[in-house]
């Protein structure tokens, strides 16, 4: 999957992943095909709320679009679909901001 995409990423610079994808094995893959580095955000302590650095970007991110209730279920039937209502829904609020 990666590989198909990584013309796409081009300039990719830094991947951040939780602990799941922690492996020299992915991010030997990383570094291959996109030609990133990755950095793994892991968690200190189970069972404890703790703020992870940078993770709360990708989160609030996701928050931001869950307010447009067209993402939240992927019900177009071609993927380009998706990046246009995903990339619509930014601008909406980029114009809300200004």
């Amino acid at each position: 999957m990666m590989s198909t995409c990584a013309p796409n990423l081009s300039k990719v610079v830094k991947v951040l992943c939780d602990g799941g994808y922690g492996g020299e094995k992915f991010a030997n893959a990383v570094r291959v095909l996109m030609g990133a580095e990755v950095e793994v955000v892991k968690r200190n302590e189970l069972h404890t709320f703790v703020v992870l650095p940078k993770w709360w970007v990708v989160e609030r991110t996701f928050g931001w679009l869950e307010k447009f209730h067209r993402l939240w279920k992927n019900c177009e039937r071609k993927l380009h679909n998706t990046l246009q209502m995903t990339v619509l829904a930014f601008i909406s609020l980029l114009l809300k901001r200004y």
